[in-house]
């Protein structure tokens, strides 16, 4: 049984100027950086078209830094992909992510949705853990969500810090 979540990071910024740094390699690379003194990161694509942005992300987490329950399933330091897909600027803008673990027991998906607030603007995503494993599926899926919901806070603050200094 899937369970979903929801975070919403709210901006005393624009929806313009949110996306506007979705549109900036410089961001995504400052982004990437701060990231990396949690795991190693990286960029494995990013490209801005009339159809919107995609970007694909690499986290690496060490095997041994992984809770136990994770360590008996993940044999590997656990290799994230997650690819992000936005719309062209909207109100609201849309989006999708995926993350995928090689050999991984489950999935990870959300849709993000960005749009005006009185105070600025939220971007707000909705995710979905499905873990296929009998037994520890249920306890792995609340490891995932909870675990996501720390980055997507940090994200927000880098996203927040980007944005008041450019």
């Amino acid at each position: 049984m899937a369970r979903r979540i929801d975070y919403s990071a709210r901006y005393k910024h624009t929806p313009e100027q949110v996306y506007s740094a979705f549109t900036d390699r410089d961001y995504w690379d400052a982004r990437i950086e701060e990231m990396r003194k949690y795991s190693d990161n990286h960029i494995e694509h990013f490209e801005v078209t009339n159809d919107g942005i995609a970007v694909v992300l690499h986290h690496i987490l060490p095997r041994s830094e992984l809770p136990e329950i994770a360590q008996a399933v993940m044999k590997k330091d656990m290799v994230i992909t997650r690819k992000e897909l936005y719309t062209p600027f909207g109100e609201p803008t849309m989006g999708t992510y995926e993350a995928s673990i090689p050999a991984g027991p489950g999935s990870l998906t959300g849709s993000m949705k960005l749009f005006t607030t009185d105070t600025g603007c939220t971007f707000r995503t909705t995710s979905e853990a499905k873990v296929y494993l009998p037994f520890i599926g249920g306890k792995l899926e609340q490891l995932m969500l909870v675990n996501l919901i720390d980055l997507f806070r940090s994200e927000a603050e880098i996203t927040e810090d980007w944005l008041s200094q450019h």
